[in-house]
């Protein structure tokens, strides 16, 4: 059996099995809307005002930081299971040199805005 053929069984069942589950909530589920059921509900408190807020930047900036310690991570446990392969050890070291340099940019820019800062 081709391997491709078992990975589009899976994936076929996995479709079949969603859409029967979703036929079998809209058979069995109660539908009684009322105006109390159809509106917002954000944390037990009723909504006030629009649906638009300005976030802060300094939010999107320890996203930024995050990205940078935890991307590292994901990439290196990788890395080090190749790097004594005499195939792809050079050339996986070079690429890591240069993916480990883009993150010290990174990190350089997030010292010199001051995000490293215990304050």
């Amino acid at each position: 059996m081709s391997p491709y053929l078992t990975v589009g069984g899976v994936v076929l069942a996995g479709v079949l099995l969603f859409v029967a589950a979703m036929g079998v909530r809209r058979v069995l589920a109660p539908r009684a809307p009322t105006a109390a059921k159809l509106t917002t509900y954000e944390c037990g408190v009723d909504p006030v005002g629009e649906g638009w807020a300005q976030t802060n930047v300094r939010y999107f900036l320890y996203a930024f930081l995050y990205v940078v310690f935890a991307v590292d991570a994901v990439y290196l446990f990788p890395w080090a299971t190749v790097i004594r392969s005499p195939d792809l050890g050079p050339a996986s070291l070079a690429e890591m040199g240069i993916f480990i340099g883009v993150l010290l940019v990174g990190l350089a820019h997030a010292a010199r805005r001051g995000l490293l800062r215990w304050v």
